[in-house]
């Protein structure tokens, strides 16, 4: 039933040799990997606009040089990461730069901070889609952890399904998003221009007296929030068709631009359009109704803005799983995440995101309003060591032209670095997790290592001298009754050896001398133990019985416990029985120099 019920959720499995048609064409790409900045248009002016709000309408008109400060940001980020991709076309982003140039403990830094924020990033966009949605349909405002949930189970399946059957279902709203937000900034522009747009504007110059420049700071550091998502492309270059590196440095080009240009155009029809932002409706909706009314091409928008905050999610799926892989390579994270599903994605890396993606949205009650200062602070610490990689690395081999890469990357770490300060010093009370919560993340990235490396020291041999220890062999058969599936396990125990000896456990004298009598009369020629058991424990007394055997006899023999076992027809009938057996094996696991196999019997019925 579990097999067949994977099969329709995720599809047939796939051979090794097919991974190169589940690799990205760059249209595809930009829509996986760019779906969280793109999305991020719906409330990046916002943003700016709320911060400014607090010195006066007046001010709002600072947005516009903000909006460029940003756009400025944004180029610097993009050339950059361009620079990483030809550097290290493997991918891995920040944290293979900063482990690279500024040594292991800053790498595990940016890593553990991108695998937060990647976190983060399903959990915000779930709820924030949700919002949308219980903010049409206030009905369903008690549902909105249910929504969320199953809006990440969803990503989460389809993501589960391969990296291109995800990537053409998503490419439609995505560019559906795109196409939609050009075509409101067309016409609010055209329809500003032809003086259709009648509303009170900010005089520029006018707040100039008002407003300080730690406030300036503030909005263009909320502002920023719409550069989230810009380095997943750098991360996931191994997802790529070959050139993989050249598609990859495009795809980041073209995001960059169509990310710029919406933002900058729904800033100045915020600006032109005299929009105030409003706890109530958001900036994007303000303008659609300015522009067309409350017509079919206003709820349009909506909607597909709505489905675009749900679908900024899938950033995330697609640079956690590879984030995951390069950590697990550098045994920092379990070896689990670096292998491929029956669909050739790093499905344990997709499900592990799904589930803590899951549990933060329950456990903030799908009001993850709070969480997004930390998001951004997670964001923009990679950015800032990912910078200041590619400085050390500059300075170090002086390539040609190193001067102007230089200067790029240290334009950029100087300005992200202001960013993260300004957010930590104005959310101090919603960032201050992120101080606790990143220190326990690299404690156990080196836990994980440390575990890594002393079992490795523990199970190297030498070739030139280790040689397999050559003892006898003694099996001990526990044993419930004289049943075809203790009659299997002794005959095959006995193939084996001569020395095998039975257990059986009595809770009283009859039934002691009740199973030595059937035993005796049966005589299989396998000597018989009986335990009596005081408290009705079948396990204890076995246990503490191969214990004496293991501790006379592990010198010269190896000790076997075979465990026999029927295999019910049907799946549900398993619940049916008593799983000692299990139960024994779950005690037995940690003794030493014992080997513990279970030999099944198959029912027919």
């Amino acid at each position: 039933m579990y097999s067949r019920l994977k099969r329709v959720l995720i599809g047939r499995p796939m051979k090794s040799s097919e991974i190169e048609g589940e690799k990205l064409t760059k249209l595809k790409a930009l829509a996986v990997l760019s779906s969280d900045a793109l999305s991020s248009v719906a409330y990046g002016t916002e943003q700016i606009l709320i911060v400014l709000m607090a010195a006066g309408f007046a001010a709002l008109w600072y947005s516009i040089p903000i909006s460029i400060a940003v756009l400025g940001l944004l180029l610097i980020l993009v050339l950059s990461y361009r620079q990483t991709i030809f550097s290290y076309p493997a991918g891995g982003g920040a944290y293979i730069v900063a482990k690279d140039n500024l040594g292991m403990s800053t790498g595990l830094l940016a890593g553990g901070s991108l695998l937060v924020d990647y976190i983060l990033t399903v959990a915000v966009s779930s709820s924030a889609g949700t919002d949308a949605i219980t903010s049409a349909f206030p009905s369903l405002h008690d549902h909105r952890v249910m929504i969320s949930i199953i809006v990440i189970l969803i990503l989460t399946v389809m993501n589960l399904r391969g990296v291109t059957e995800s990537a053409s279902i998503l490419a439609v709203p995505v560019y559906v998003f795109v196409g939609a937000i050009f075509v409101l900034i067309i016409s609010g522009v055209i329809k500003y221009a032809t003086g259709g747009a009648h509303a009170e504007v900010p005089e520029m110059g006018a707040a100039l007296s008002n407003i300080s420049l730690f406030l300036l700071l503030k909005a263009f550091s909320s502002g920023c929030s719409a550069l989230t998502g810009v380095e997943a492309v750098s991360n996931a270059i191994p997802n790529f068709k070959q050139p993989a590196e050249r598609n990859a440095a495009k795809t980041l080009m073209l995001m960059g631009a169509i990310l710029g240009a919406m933002f900058i155009g729904i800033s100045l029809l915020a600006y032109w359009y005299g929009i105030k932002p409003d706890e109530k409706e958001t900036v994007i909706s303000q303008i659609a109704d300015a522009t067309f009314g409350r017509g079919i091409l206003y709820y349009a928008i909506q909607g597909i803005t709505a489905l675009i905050l749900f679908l900024a999610a899938n950033t995330a799926y697609a640079a956690f799983p590879l984030l995951s892989f390069m950590l697990a390579k550098d045994k920092f994270m379990p070896h689990a995440f670096m292998v491929r599903g029956d669909r050739l994605g790093f499905s344990n890396g997709i499900m592990f995101l799904g589930v803590l993606s899951a549990l933060l949205v329950v456990a903030f009650h799908g009001d993850t309003e709070s969480l997004i200062p930390m998001y951004a602070v997670g964001v923009f610490i990679p950015f800032t060591l990912s910078q200041l990689g590619m400085m050390i690395r500059w300075l170090r081999l002086k390539p040609k032209g190193w001067v102007a890469k230089f200067t790029i990357n240290t334009i950029g770490m100087l300005t992200t670095l202001t960013i993260t300060l300004i957010f930590i010093i104005t959310k101090l009370s919603h960032v201050w997790m992120v101080f606790i919560f990143l220190p326990i993340v690299i404690m156990l990235f080196y836990s994980i290592r440390k575990h890594y490396d002393n079992t490795a020291e523990q199970l190297r041999i030498n070739p030139l001298e280790d040689r397999p220890v050559l003892k006898g062999s003694t099996i001990v058969v526990p044993v419930a009754g004289i049943t075809r599936v203790v009659m299997n396990s002794i005959g095959y125990a006995k193939s084996l050896t001569d020395n095998v000896v039975a257990v059986y456990v009595a809770f009283d004298d009859e039934s002691m001398e009740r199973m030595e009598q059937k035993w005796e009369e049966w005589n299989p020629g396998v000597r018989l133990i009986v335990l009596r058991s005081s408290y009705r424990s079948i396990i204890r007394p076995i246990v503490r019985f191969i214990e004496t055997v293991e501790w006379k006899a592990s010198e010269t023999d190896h000790i076997t416990v075979l465990i026999p076992q029927f295999i019910t027809k049907h799946w549900w009938q398993y619940f049916l029985h008593n799983q000692s057996g299990l139960l024994l094996r779950t005690f037995l696991i940690n003794q030493k120099n014992i080997v513990i196999a279970t030999v099944p019997f198959h029912l027919q019925k």
